[in-house]
């Protein structure tokens, strides 16, 4: 995997020392972490009592030359029509927060570490579940 995107829970388990995760990083050339992931990472630190070091952590591992911040364009909020639509019409909703995720990782070409199941249900998402 040279291209990949890191979904929250895979960004926590990176921080606990998850072995497959690491070694996920350890052979990727490009590690994207979407706005959306951003967005969950903060909203966790506020909630608990190490916000400031948990800050500190995520902003060394963005600085990282490998690491690169996904923003939401045009083309992503395309694809998330498009996988929404979709998901609606076979009747398996998903969050929606997973959804943008998952139209980053498709506008991007990666593939998505996870450990949720439930992208399995986006036909044709390429992503990597390390349970």
């Amino acid at each position: 995997m040279k291209t990949i995107l890191l979904d929250t829970n895979a960004y926590s388990n990176y921080l606990r020392g998850n072995e497959e995760v690491l070694s996920v990083l350890s052979g990727a050339n490009i590690v994207y972490l979407s706005v959306i992931v951003l967005g969950e990472l903060y909203t966790g630190f506020k909630g608990g009592k190490k916000e400031f070091w948990n800050r500190g952590l995520l902003q060394k591992f963005i600085e990282k030359p490998t690491v690169s911040i996904l923003d939401v364009t045009i083309e992503t909020s395309e694809i998330f029509a498009e996988i929404k639509n979709s998901l609606k019409a076979s009747g398996n909703p998903l969050p929606i927060n997973d959804v943008w995720i998952a139209a980053g990782t498709v506008e991007t070409g990666s593939v998505l570490i996870t450990n949720d199941d439930h992208f399995g249900k986006i036909p044709g998402l390429r992503f990597y579940n390390y349970q």
